[in-house]
């Protein structure tokens, strides 16, 4: 077992109220979850063994099975652990900007550094669509990194007094969401991610400009145009014959 992958079973703080056997049982859980995402990001899913698993953590199967129902169970636990610090970086990206444009070109720029990750690359790209099936795959996403994109078109709209409500709110960010996601595949993929990054920073970053742009110049956008009244006794369906 290399060194990189076997970790010791880290200590748990103590917690008020709780024994011993909950206090090991959630440092188990722990030890199987951190050799778990070391095993995952070096082999693969498909090539990592539970057998591995146990070794590494120094502990039984059975312990195992306490925790997790089997090895898609871990995996989902892996995923969900690599997902939140992605959260947390970008977060800890935004924190403190107040110019909004600003906020939305570091959200973008942690994002990218995010997906060159090893361990994100391996496990939430490559792997956690098959693993986890897409609709899990895409509720386990959202739950995490989706909100913070939600955080930043909302601060873009409120530049532009766009009156964007709940839907249109998630309707762009879903949008945007979903442009940063499949950036993100492709940068993780590609055999030049640093080059890749670069393109995708250049791209999103000139629509974000044209947000900005539009913004500036008041432009009144569609769903704000409020349709004009229909022409006595006519059918609002164009002008009325002559």
């Amino acid at each position: 077992m290399p060194r990189s992958v076997s970790r010791l079973v880290p200590r748990v703080p103590a917690v008020p109220g709780a024994g011993r056997r909950q206090q090991f049982s959630a440092s188990t859980k722990r030890a199987l979850v951190d050799v778990a995402e070391g095993l995952f990001t070096e082999h693969g899913y498909t090539a990592t063994s539970l057998d591995a698993v146990v070794a590494g953590a120094e502990v039984t199967k059975g312990a195992l099975y306490h925790h997790f129902s089997g090895k898609a169970a871990l995996f989902e636990a892996v995923f969900e652990r690599v997902e939140q610090d992605a959260t947390r970086s970008i977060t800890q990206a935004l924190k403190g900007r107040k110019d909004p444009w600003e906020k939305a070109q570091a959200g973008l720029r942690q994002f990218l550094e995010v997906v060159q990750e090893p361990r994100y690359r391996r496990i939430v790209i490559q792997d956690g669509p098959a693993v986890l099936g897409y609709e899990r795959y895409r509720e386990q996403e959202e739950r995490s990194t989706f909100g913070t994109v939600v955080d930043i078109v909302r601060a873009v709209s409120e530049v532009g007094e766009w009156d964007l409500d709940d839907e249109m709110l998630h309707t762009f960010a879903r949008i945007f969401f979903g442009a940063m996601s499949a950036s993100g595949a492709s940068v993780a993929t590609s055999p030049e991610p640093d080059v890749a990054a670069w393109r995708v920073e250049a791209a999103i970053g000139f629509i974000i400009a044209g947000f900005q742009a539009m913004a500036e110049a008041e432009v009144v956008p569609p769903w704000r145009v409020e349709d004009e009244p229909d022409e006595p006794g006519g059918s609002g369906d164009g002008p009325a014959d002559d």
